[in-house]
Order: structure tokens, then sequence, then C-alpha cells
């Protein structure tokens, strides 16, 4: 087995992150892990992997799952050091479960959460619009992709623009602390992010894409034949920005695109 399936993340994986703003560990859990998630999952929503007949929605959501294979899924030693590697060692909050679970199934009919957009991260408004996100990204240390099964092309795929967190963080600049709520920063379409090349993310079961906060994504509709089950939960930060502590690979991106020296 290489060093980097124990040691978390290769150097230029770590520089492919700053620049691109996501990258994909393989294997970053283990295949029967992975089935005992789907198995809980199917039961929660009162359908069967054998009776397709009865899958009748695009998109099915599951919340939060608390359960023990999701908090070991969410918690191997290859995501730990991966964690300490992007969002800085010791800085975020070991995960006590994963969610949400937006369960797409095979169907013609539009899902109807397709939207490109940017994860907000605080807010306490009745209207998730007026959630907000800062330059800082207080509230969000990591955006993150848990494939529950395999993902193709045709599988529903989350739709990734690559680089398109810089153009995120430029415009969050000056907002400043307060950010900007969700409404703001989706107002133009995310058309600063328009010329972004798509990436889909697919991957057998047990993939964990890292994403940086800011990174502009959106849901697509299911076009296989197997449900796709994926998890999209946010790494949480232990606090604040601290500016004693050197930069992350995510502070490092932000201030890169900004234009800020250290």
């Amino acid at each position: 087995m290489p060093k980097t399936e124990h040691n978390g993340l290769a150097s230029r994986q770590v520089q492919n992150f700053i620049h691109d703003g996501f990258v994909r560990i393989e294997n970053a859990f283990s295949t029967d892990l992975a089935r005992q998630c789907r198995d809980e999952l199917w039961t929660d929503i009162g359908l069967s992997p054998d009776e397709p007949e009865n899958w009748t929605e695009p998109v099915i959501r599951v919340a939060s799952k608390f359960s023990p294979p999701f908090i070991e899924a969410a918690n191997t030693p290859r995501l730990r050091r991966a964690y300490d590697q992007l969002a800085g060692e010791g800085r975020w909050l070991a995960p006590e479960g994963l969610g949400t679970f937006p369960i797409r199934f095979p169907s013609p009919d539009a899902p109807g959460d397709d939207g490109w957009h940017v994860d907000v991260s605080f807010g306490d408004s009745p209207d998730f619009m007026d959630w907000r996100v800062n330059v800082k990204s207080s509230g969000r240390a990591l955006l993150m992709l848990f494939l529950f099964s395999d993902v193709g092309p045709d599988d529903a795929p989350t739709r990734i623009r690559k680089g398109s967190h810089a153009a995120i963080a430029r415009e969050l600049l000056p907002y400043g602390e307060a950010g900007a709520t969700l409404r703001q920063i989706s107002a133009d379409g995310y058309a600063l992010t328009e010329d972004c090349d798509t990436v889909l993310a697919t991957g057998a079961a047990g993939t964990v894409y890292l994403c940086h906060p800011f990174l502009v994504h959106a849901a697509q509709p299911h076009q296989g034949e197997r449900p796709r089950f994926m998890a999209q939960p946010p790494l949480l930060p232990k606090g604040e920005f601290d500016p004693v502590l050197p930069p992350s690979p995510v502070q490092v991106a932000i201030r890169r695109a900004c234009g800020l020296t250290f």
C-alpha cells in the first residue's frame, strides 16, 4: 500500500486542492462500511434495492445519521490526516455523524434542486436565502462529498466548477466579516464561474471529495439504473481564524485569490 494511504495527502494533492478547490480520495473508507450505511438508509426511507417499481421520486432526503458506521466512515485515519492537512492541524471538530443525504433515483422527472450554488454556513433567519458566508469561511472548514454507492457519469454525480472557489473568495472580500447572504451571492447565477471547467464527482463507494467551502457545485438528474447514495456534510471548525497560526491550505487559497500577502 502506498505511503500516502497511511499518511494522508501527497504534497501535489494539497497544491491541487489550493488551485482546483477540491481533492478526490479513493478508498477513504471501506466498501463494507459503505454497504452498512446504505442498508441503514434503505431502512430509513422505507424502500428496497430489490423493488425498483417503488422508486417513484427523483430524490429523497435523509437529514443526518449518527450511528457507528457513519461515524467510522467520517473518521478513518486517512481522512483525519487529510482534514489536518487541508483545514489545519487540530483546527476542526471530529464528525459525530454525517448528513445530509440526497438519495437520487433514476427518474424522468426533474429533481428541482439542481441549481449551481455555494453552501452558506451561518445565520438564524427562517429564510435560508438570508443565511450567510464570509471571506473567512466562518462556520465551515470544508465541504465534503461522501460516496456510499458507486457513482458513474449517469448516476447523478455532483457537478463541480473547478477553481470556482477563487472567484467566490474575491466576490466575498468586500462584504467583510458580516459576509453575504445566499440571495446576494446567487443573484447573478454565479456568472463569474461560468467559464470554469465542470468536473463530475464520480467514484467507487468509499470515495470522498474534500472541497473548499467556496466551491460552486450542483446536483443533476439521475439517468442511470441504480440509486445514488451520498452525504454532503461540512467539516466544522473549532473556532474562528487565528492569524497567529500558519494559514491552512483553505486559507492560502482564499488569500491567493484575493491577492493578499502573507
